[in-house]
């Protein structure tokens, strides 16, 4: 039997201008009449199929009968989930498409599969490499039976060298190989754990990419073809600046604290309300003489120590001790005044000063923290970090 479900979802992908006309139908979506078999289990790899129904194509997953997709079971089983009597974690992954059971191991499930994939324009597969010649699903087991076929792989650590057959996860393959984990630790602290499929959905786009190039070739050529990427191939991109570092032989330099950072104005800071906000100045030439203002300390441009960029390098330690307004306020643009030691301002004062001083981004917890705060400045923006629960849905409307 092959069911079908939807769900409220958030693509991470557009594909209009805020002011053109709005797609009325499924039929006007760009992926329109194609037709996709999703075999991949877990997050990553489904990723890739989830958009591709998002933006209207016909998606059947095909998992195994009896459990399923192991990620129908995530949110029970694993303590790095919120517990939460809806799965919404296999809601927001699988979206969308179609589902049917079959068993691959028997000949005439994989008879079902072969008449599905002649009708197919894209297949999705991420069982381990030896586990698809065991099934008979791989390329060149399906490719005759669709000369149009597009076979799209994905795995941990690739498809050659010693770990090809090493099963892979975005917390060893994307993290912790690639060498992400270590370059977002502090010196002589240990990595800090990622949070759930953090690295799988940003690989699954990765897919998804190579997946719509491929189709894109196969209407300039007529024929089909194969196309793959990995965890570790994303991760290890994802972390490029270091990696390419390394390649050219630079010191990577152990990263500091951040009451000491190699940049205070590129610096985490922790407010007396126990909030955190991440300072981003990049152009510093720009920027610095009109965020001093904003912090009403027009002493600092002109001391010694932080007069240019190379002194504000060499002494980020004194600089990050010498914004106490900085730390005792930071967290009122997230909903509430602080007062402390008279540095406390209303949080809409805090957005006003950051915006004058050229600030365009700002980030608050919930939905009911940004009605709070109200309208920010004409040309900034406003971002919701936390997940949408009733309250906010409830605050948001009211």
């Amino acid at each position: 039997m092959v069911r079908r479900w939807r769900t409220c979802h958030h693509s991470p992908l557009t594909t209009q201008h805020p002011t053109a006309t709005r797609m009325s139908s499924d039929a006007d979506l760009p992926l329109h009449g194609l037709k996709v078999l999703d075999l991949a289990t877990f997050i990553a790899a489904p990723v890739a199929a989830t958009v591709m129904a998002d933006y209207g194509a016909d998606v059947i997953k095909v998992e195994p009968p009896g459990t399923g997709d192991p990620n129908r079971h995530l949110v029970e089983t694993l303590a790095s989930y919120p517990p939460s009597p809806v799965n919404y974690a296999w809601e927001m992954d699988s979206r969308g498409k179609r589902s049917i059971a079959l068993d691959l191991k028997t000949d005439a499930a994989r008879g079902v599969l072969h008449r599905l994939v002649r009708d197919a324009d894209v297949i999705i597969v991420n069982h381990p490499l030896e586990t698809r010649a065991r099934l008979k699903i791989t390329y060149d087991d399906l490719a005759p039976l669709n000369p149009k076929l597009i076979y799209a792989s994905f795995t941990g650590y690739g498809e050659d060298g010693p770990d090809k057959n090493q099963l892979g996860f975005d917390s060893t393959a994307y993290f912790a190989r690639s060498g992400l984990l270590d370059c977002s630790r502090y010196e002589g602290g240990p990595p800090g754990v990622p949070m759930p499929a953090q690295g799988d959905r940003g690989s699954g786009i990765a897919l998804l990419a190579v997946i719509l190039m491929a189709l894109l070739k196969r209407g300039q050529t007529g024929k089909g073809s194969y196309v793959s990427s990995s965890l570790y191939a994303n991760g290890l991109w994802a972390n490029g600046v270091y990696a390419q570092a390394a390649l050219v032989g630079a010191f990577l330099a152990p990263r500091p604290p951040r009451d000491r950072p190699r940049n205070a104005l590129t610096n985490i800071y922790r407010s007396r309300d126990d909030r955190w906000m991440q300072l981003t100045i990049v152009r510093e030439d720009r920027q610095w003489l009109p965020f001093c203002a904003m912090i009403k300390r027009p002493d600092l441009p002109t001391d010694p120590r932080f007069i240019d960029m190379d002194t504000r390098r060499k002494n980020s330690a004194a600089l990050v001790a010498n914004w106490r307004w900085l730390q005792r306020t930071a967290g009122t643009a997230a909903g509430a005044a602080v007062k402390a030691d008279g540095y406390g301002l209303g949080a809409r004062e805090v957005v006003a000063r950051l915006a004058g001083a050229g600030c365009r981004d700002f980030f608050v917890s919930t939905w009911a923290e940004a009605k709070a705060l109200g309208p920010v400045p004409a040309g900034a923006g406003l971002s919701v970090l936390h997940g949408i629960g009733p309250d906010d849905v409830e605050a948001a409307l009211a």
